[in-house]
């Protein structure tokens, strides 16, 4: 039930305040033009002040210096990308030696060992950051990829994807769906040091289960709780799931990351000539 005085139409109403159908105004935060406040009606309900990037810039590095640890400004980046992906792809492209070993090794690392734990605090609730396919879903992955394009913008469809199952995860082991840090990891990296269209980047994690007992018996862990299938079962799941992702994406370019070495050479020999 809403709360006294609100209703889910109030709630919508404000969200929409937010938005706009210019990605740049709707993340541009104290950089908005007057005019674009006033068209989007937030005159009044933001500070009057009106900065332009490089004080934005200024001010979120400032803040990541202000953390004392790795992990604190990896959570602090991922909160930042996720609710102005400008802003941080600036603040990345500027300071790459310095952010690159917080955004990817070795701080991701530790970040996915630790992801169910900290998971709710990288982004805003139900921000779309990539695809989670857990092995009981993947009959429905017709579905899941439905669900993923309508989160998108127009024209927005992915270019390239990098999909683990945790397996493997750096020289950590088994991670299950903890692993999902190294795509998301890894395509901030494309992006900053290729130019690639971050908006057109998919992370995948084939949430296919742990074997690692940690995990499985750690109240906090989001993956799904049993252990990886048979090599038969994999296969067919993970081949289901890629075929569908290829029906759907034709031109989208496949890396297949951090996988068991067995499976890891599987794939690559199935679908090496097949697929992007």
């Amino acid at each position: 039930m809403a709360p006294s005085g609100t209703d889910s139409g109030t709630s919508s109403a404000r969200r929409s305040r937010s938005t706009s159908p210019d990605p740049l105004a709707s993340t541009a935060g104290t950089a908005l033009p007057y005019a674009t406040r006033t068209a989007l009606h937030l005159k009044g309900l933001v500070p009057s002040g009106v900065e332009d990037f490089k004080i934005q810039e200024q001010r979120a590095l400032e803040q990541l210096n202000m953390k004392s640890t790795n992990m604190e400004k990896y959570m602090f980046l991922s909160w930042l990308r996720t609710t102005n992906l400008n802003l941080f792809y600036r603040l990345v492209l500027h300071n790459l030696k310095q952010i690159a070993p917080v955004i990817y090794t070795p701080t991701v690392g530790q970040a996915c060992q630790e992801y169910s734990h900290i998971y709710p605090f990288l982004a805003p609730p139900n921000a779309v950051d990539g695809l989670y396919i857990p092995l009981t879903e993947v009959d429905n992955i017709a579905e899941i990829i439905e669900n993923y394009r309508e989160s998108i913008a127009e024209g927005d469809e992915p270019e390239i994807t990098v999909i683990t199952d945790g397996s493997r995860i750096l020289g950590l082991g088994d991670l299950g769906m903890n692993g999902m840090g190294i795509p998301v990891g890894k395509l901030q990296l494309y992006v900053a040091a290729a130019g690639l269209n971050p908006d057109r980047c998919l992370p995948i994690v084939l949430d296919f289960g742990t074997n690692t007992e940690r995990y499985l018996e750690d109240p906090l862990y989001l993956g799904l709780r049993q252990r990886r299938p048979a090599d038969k079962e994999f296969y067919d799941a993970a081949n289901k799931v890629i075929e569908a992702l290829h029906a759907a994406f034709p031109s989208m370019f496949i890396q297949f990351e951090d996988f068991s070495t067995d499976h890891a050479f599987g794939l690559l020999d199935h679908w090496r000539r097949r697929t992007l």
